[in-house]
Formats: structure tokens, C-alpha cells, sequence
């Protein structure tokens, strides 16, 4: 479902077959590492919190507003998955 979308928004099939692996390839920006890294620390919470170092280092690339509609989305998609699994629906 997400990579529909992001291949019809341009989205090479490079990027998003090693999106797993972002800290470990060429290409994603400064600013997509900051999201990645936010997106992981807000998915992880329960583990680590998010650590100060994350905070620290998405501010930089995003405004307050920016920030806010990223955890926004990053809380959606979170919330969407547990369902997901709570209810044992396989991705369409």
C-alpha cells in the first residue's frame, strides 16, 4: 500500500528497497535521516523513550509545526499497524 503511493509520487525503487537499511546508504538527506531516525525513536518508544540525542537532531531539518505533523503521522501509521496485527488483517 505505501509503496504504491510512494512510486506514484515519484519514489525510485532503489530508495524504497533500502529504506530498512537508511543509515547504511547513500541516499536519503540530512533531512530524511532526521525523519527516519524521529519515525524510529517515536515507533520504539516503549524501548528507549526518545532519546534527547533524536530530538536534538530532527530539530535542525523541521520546523515546530513540521514536527508536529510528522509525530502526527508517525502516531497514525503506529496506531493503524496495531490493528493490523491485533486483528491479524495481512497487508492488501
Amino acid at each position: 500500500m505505501h509503496t504504491t503511493d510512494a512510486r506514484k509520487g515519484g519514489e525510485t525503487d532503489r530508495r524504497l528497497a533500502t529504506v530498512v537499511v537508511w543509515r547504511e546508504t547513500p541516499f536519503f538527506t540530512d533531512r530524511e535521516r532526521a525523519a527516519l531516525e524521529w519515525t524510529e525513536a517515536l515507533t520504539l518508544v516503549s524501548q528507549d523513550h526518545v532519546p534527547d540525542a533524536v530530538w536534538q537532531a530532527v530539530k535542525p531539518h523541521f520546523s515546530e509545526e513540521e514536527i508536529v505533523d510528522l509525530t502526527l503521522l508517525v502516531s497514525a501509521i503506529n496506531s493503524w499497524n496495531r490493528f493490523s496485527i491485533a486483528f491479524r488483517k495481512t497487508p492488501a
